[in-house]
């Protein structure tokens, strides 16, 4: 992968979250003048300052919210490329709380394209989630909306030269927030284990896959592209199976011991994902580890089939869902859920 982000001004929103402050430490790895961290957490900009180092001189810490376009704006001057990780991300969360996600995931994307535009920057690359294929609740309804701004600013005028692209995660294992987490508290602290139904099925992927898709997207984007990973697909009691594996002798607990309980599907969640809806199958590209989803039409005579390698023609969806897709074993999952471990923020 080139270099494109040395000695440049970088922006992370949501940077203190688990994507965003992962995006932040795999940068630095690239010599940058700035990396500028946006988040609304006044004690995790807090305690990052002395993770990284109060003399850390490449780093700034921001605090601000996307829903605040004047303080975007701000963030933004002399900034040359911008990750946009800030988002609501739970689906019941959301679900309850619809109006939050309306401000957060479509009115602060929208604050995120115009302070970019207005200031110039070179380049944003904003993060999606597979539920948006096919959406059933208010998460992947947002997240939906949000890609659809993000790739409509083909059709603003005004000669701007920022690009725009997004990248489309499966559940990202070990972040803030997600299943492993919850299991690894509720083992070590003689709980139940609560699952939502067995049968359920995701694609998983780690934080450092997950990012490591963000920086290739940076490299790779020509502008109104949405890049997927190609990943593995799990049930979700496979998955849990594995975590007991895993955290159950860590505890000093023997795997039986381990009470399971499940809970049913919650509001606004779906039995199976898809990376891509049906509808978008004709428009996409692949390459051997991800699938790029281009315009309908040109976007400024670029040829997309040109940059990137063959179409995938003549599929109806099924390879792209998470019930039909290849399963993980148990020995691969439990050496993802060792990876995605380490890997907790």
């Amino acid at each position: 992968m080139k270099n494109q982000f040395e000695g440049k001004t970088i922006l992370v929103t949501g940077g203190t979250g688990s994507i965003g402050l992962e995006i932040v430490r795999q940068l630095l790895k690239y010599n940058p003048k700035a990396i500028r961290i946006f988040a609304r957490h006044e004690d995790r900009h807090y305690h990052l300052m002395h993770d990284f180092g109060l003399g850390n001189s490449t780093l700034r810490f921001i605090v601000g919210d996307v829903r605040d376009k004047d303080r975007l704006r701000m963030a933004m001057d002399g900034v040359d490329i911008v990750f946009h990780a800030a988002a609501l991300k739970q689906v019941p969360i959301c679900e309850y709380n619809p109006f939050e996600a309306v401000k957060t995931n479509i009115i602060g994307v929208q604050n995120v394209i115009e302070a970019a535009r207005e200031e110039n920057v070179e380049q944003v690359i904003g993060i999606s989630t597979d539920k948006v294929a096919e959406p059933q609740g208010v998460l992947g309804v947002s997240k939906l909306m949000a890609e659809k701004l993000f790739l409509a600013t083909y059709y603003y005028g005004g000669g701007k030269r920022t690009k725009f692209s997004c990248v489309r995660f499966g559940n990202v294992l070990g972040s803030r927030g997600s299943l492993l987490p919850l299991l690894r508290k509720q083992i070590f602290g003689n709980k139940e284990i609560t699952i939502t139904a067995p049968d359920m099925t995701r694609f998983v992927m780690t934080i450092p896959q997950a990012v490591n898709l963000v920086l290739r997207a940076a490299n790779l984007s020509q502008g109104q592209e949405i890049f997927i990973l190609k990943m593995p697909s799990v049930r979700l009691g496979d998955l849990i199976d594995a975590a007991v594996h895993y955290y159950a002798p860590l505890a000093g607990k023997k795997k039986e011991d381990v009470k399971i309980k499940v809970i049913g599907a919650r509001d606004g969640e779906k039995f199976h994902e898809q990376l891509l809806a049906n509808h978008e199958v004709d428009k996409v590209l692949e390459t051997e580890d991800m699938y790029i989803l281009t315009p309908h039409e040109k976007v400024n005579n670029r040829e997309y089939a040109k940059v990137y390698p063959s179409t995938v023609k003549g599929v109806k969806g099924i390879q792209f869902s998470s019930e039909h897709a290849p399963k993980l074993d148990l020995s691969e999952l439990l050496r993802l859920v060792e990876e995605a471990d380490l890997h907790q923020v």
